[in-house]
């Protein structure tokens, strides 16, 4: 049985996995930089990784859950034996680790966006094949980590590319029927998931974002037209709830979704899903649809599909 150590353990979303891997019966360290909370002393920000390179003894996995990125993180998980997940849904960095030629499996897209998406838009592009958007819709009140909040806010006024063109986050609005929401306006967002499912499918998908709250959703859409907007204060909850929906829809209307209450629990339970299945990849860089799908996800833990 593998030994889990999970970097961030004691953060919004490293607890919850660390929980749900022991509630499983699995070894899980949770690791990071404050001792009393700590199993393993880990600062990831530490010239040499000193610390980083000690913890890993007698690891069997490695789940980056901290928000930092670094593609050394997972060059020293394999070559000390240990398989590598990370929740990252930065485009970059994925594109950094996607580049590595490992000696044990690294596997990314894990979480809800992406992660659950990836699986549900791989389902409908196998029930009807062709383009798909997909919707990722966040509770504004959901007191996740400051790393997911930082992550937004950073992409506020930015660029990407994608499909040959070059799109400024939060804007091209799309429509969307959200089951039990009604018809709701989100925007593109560059989560990596659409990059890798475009080229694996060979077909366009999209991503767009938005929250629970109407007013919120707005209010982001117009800040990233502002100059200087990705350093707004981050300390401000709109009003909203804790619950999230995501959704891909085929060309010819064909739907898949998924939903539940508080980000972190539902990147948790998909993370530790495939943090338990990772040692047994052979080696190399993959995405949660090369390995999992809808039907391998664990029942009666949070998560309901339609």
């Amino acid at each position: 049985m593998a030994t889990f150590l999970v970097l961030g353990g004691y953060g919004a979303v490293g607890r919850e996995i660390v929980a749900l891997l022991r509630d499983g019966g699995d070894e899980a360290l949770a690791a990071g930089r404050d001792a009393a909370r700590a199993d393993r002393r880990v600062d990831l920000a530490e010239p040499g990784l000193r610390s980083y390179r000690a913890a890993l003894d007698g690891a069997g996995v490695v789940v980056n859950a901290s928000g930092a990125e670094d593609p050394r993180f997972a060059e020293l998980a394999a070559a000390r034996g240990a398989a590598f997940v990370d929740i990252t849904a930065t485009t970059s960095y994925t594109a950094e680790l996607e580049r590595l030629d490992p000696p044990r499996p690294v596997l990314l897209g894990v979480g809800l966006a992406p992660g659950l998406t990836n699986l549900l838009a791989a389902d409908v592009h196998r029930a009807a094949p062709g383009p798909v958007d997909v919707a990722v819709l966040l509770g504004a009140g959901d007191r996740h980590g400051p790393a997911a909040t930082d992550w937004t806010y950073r992409l506020l006024g930015r660029r990407f590319h994608h499909g040959g063109d070059t799109i400024r986050n939060l804007t091209r609005p799309r429509a969307f029927d959200l089951p039990g929401l009604g018809r709701r306006r989100l925007y593109r967002l560059d989560f990596s998931d659409q990059h890798a499912l475009s080229r694996d499918l060979g077909v366009p998908v999209r991503t767009y974002f938005g929250l629970d709250s109407r007013t919120a959703t707005a209010a982001l859409a117009a800040l990233t037209w502002l100059p200087g907007a990705s350093r707004a204060p981050r300390g401000v909850h709109p009003p909203g709830g804790d619950g999230w929906l995501l959704l891909a829809r085929g060309h010819d209307g064909t739907v898949r979704w998924a939903r539940g209450r508080g980000q972190s629990r539902g990147t948790a339970i998909v993370t530790a899903a495939a943090a338990r299945l990772a040692p047994g990849l052979p080696p190399g860089t993959r995405h949660l649809h090369h390995v999992l799908t809808l039907r391998d996800l664990p029942a009666h833990q949070g998560i309901e599909l339609g």
